[in-house]
């Protein structure tokens, strides 16, 4: 299994593109479709689907043109279903000075796990930065895609509209740090980090 980071759009956002073989998911394409678009041709990549964390306007931005240009249907918990056509929801009339706004998701995410194409893997419902937030759990590879859930030696804002302090600290205590301390994190934001080095080092949510 092969990931690839790049850091797009305004707030440097990590879109990830997860690929073995030919096959390959794009997670959270925050903008600069350009260079997502040139990264799967030169790998000779096929992409079949674009999943996102939740809807927040730095985390959608080339989710249009992606879609558009792949063919490819769009993933999104169901608590935030509405927030790809509502600028308002996705915060990008808060935080830009231009609209973000896109189709709906063509799939709703619930937890479980979802298979796609040649891909396995787990959807973990983690709410407190926004209601539909989720992580992506590749359990076979120990890996997480944890969106603005939880960073190294962070976690995300929860001051938006729908974000909680306490049910955060819930999602990360009970969901992500009962995995094993190996599992890699790669968040929304920043570098990545481990389920252990955070469970020793985050000031916000410790480990018991």
């Amino acid at each position: 299994m092969n990931i690839q980071s790049m850091s797009l759009g305004e707030l440097g956002t990590n879109c990830y593109i997860v690929y073995q073989q030919e096959n390959a998911l794009i997670f959270d394409p925050g903008g600069e479709a350009e260079k997502v678009i040139q990264f799967i041709d030169q790998h000779n990549l096929i992409p079949q689907a674009i999943l996102l964390t939740h809807a927040h306007f730095d985390h959608i931005g080339a989710v249009d043109t992606l879609r558009s240009h792949f063919n490819l249907d769009v993933y999104l918990h169901e608590e935030e279903s509405h927030w790809l056509e509502e600028p308002q929801l996705n915060r990008s009339t808060a935080f830009t000075r231009k609209e973000v706004k896109t189709a709906p998701p063509e799939h709703l995410l619930k937890t479980g796990k979802l298979k796609i194409s040649s891909f396995e893997f787990e959807v973990i419902h983690t709410p407190g930065h926004s209601p539909g937030s989720v992580s992506f759990i590749f359990k076979e590879y120990k890996f997480i895609i944890s969106g603005d859930v939880l960073f190294k030696q962070g976690v995300g804002r929860t001051d938006l509209p729908g974000g909680s302090t306490e049910q955060l600290v819930r999602s990360i205590r009970e969901h992500l740090y009962t995995l094993e301390d190996d599992y890699i994190i790669y968040p929304g934001h920043g570098v990545k980090t481990s389920i252990g080095e955070e469970k020793r080092n985050n000031p916000y949510v410790p480990g018991s």
